[in-house]
């Protein structure tokens, strides 16, 4: 299928990124409905435009209507909800998510899902540290990348409607990538960081810090304010990969620590040669 005009969506777990989905495709034309928890949240985003109607139940009549679902849930949240409401899918719906972590849930989804529907995977590399609908910004996907995870079970016209929808949301990259090669990268350019951010936060007490710090504490901390339950849990189900990243950090930054203690200086200068040529590809970007 393509992603045109009529096509209706269904954003289920109305938060920053599936209320920024939201905003996204009404302001492109199309029918947005939202299902979520909070009644309040509904009613902001009805108030402010993003959705045209919404619901917090979860009934045949209101899911059937819809082409595209896009699910903006934690990952058990999201595998509970398919197994207790997937009959409710019109035949033919495509289905998408926005899930931090892809081989946990990607093949579990695709099994159990009824044969006349369609998962595809996709990350939005794009957030920030707030949270809710009222933090809703369409602006966070303009120069972010998008990444979609399709496995042998999805069909061509599938994993290019998915591309599409990351390209009408104003993703920069749209990047194709296996579950397990997902995993891979994100254990390291996500999760990874957010691990040094979060132990930099906590190794020293710094409540007074704050009157004396320049912006490099400030840039290398910014993702230290962090949603503990949401990534408790990405970081379990992507525990092995993730470890396997902190090893490679570990031993990178014993490298740099022994340089400085053996005062090896042209070995501390070829460190950090590395990391600006490195880095610059970052600037390119």
């Amino acid at each position: 299928m393509k992603i045109i005009n009529d096509v209706k969506f269904l954003i289920v777990g109305l938060g920053l990124i599936g209320g920024s989905y939201a905003q996204a495709l009404t302001d492109l034309g199309y029918e947005v409905g939202a299902i979520t928890r909070s009644q309040s949240s509904i009613d902001y985003a009805k108030e402010k435009g993003l959705i045209a109607h919404g619901t917090t139940e979860v009934t045949k009549e209101y899911v059937n209507q819809f082409d595209v679902v896009v699910f903006a849930l934690y990952p058990k949240v999201l595998i509970e909800w398919l197994e207790k409401y997937q009959g409710y899918f019109k035949s033919g719906v495509l289905i998408t998510d926005v899930t931090g972590v892809k081989g946990p849930i990607v093949y579990k989804i695709q099994e159990l899902l009824r044969d006349d529907v369609e998962f595809v995977g996709a990350h939005p590399m794009a957030g920030r540290e707030v949270y809710g609908v009222q933090n809703a910004d369409k602006s966070i996907f303009r120069n972010a990348n998008y990444i979609v995870t399709p496995t042998s079970k999805n069909t061509k016209d599938g994993i290019e409607a998915c591309k599409s929808l990351g390209k009408i949301l104003g993703f920069k990259t749209i990047a194709e990538l296996s579950p397990e090669k997902h995993d891979e990268m994100i254990g390291f350019l996500s999760q990874l960081t957010h691990c040094i951010a979060v132990s930099l936060m906590t190794c020293k007490e710094s409540e007074n810090l704050v009157d004396y710090t320049g912006d490099s504490f400030r840039d290398l901390t910014r993702i230290a304010k962090i949603n503990e339950d949401m990534w408790c849990e990405l970081f379990l189900l992507n525990k092995t990969e993730l470890l396997s990243q902190m090893d490679l950090f570990i031993d990178k930054f014993q490298e740099l620590k022994s340089s400085i203690e053996s005062s090896d200086t042209e070995k501390m200068k070829s460190i950090m040669r590395t990391s600006t040529k490195r880095r610059a590809f970052f600037d390119k970007k």
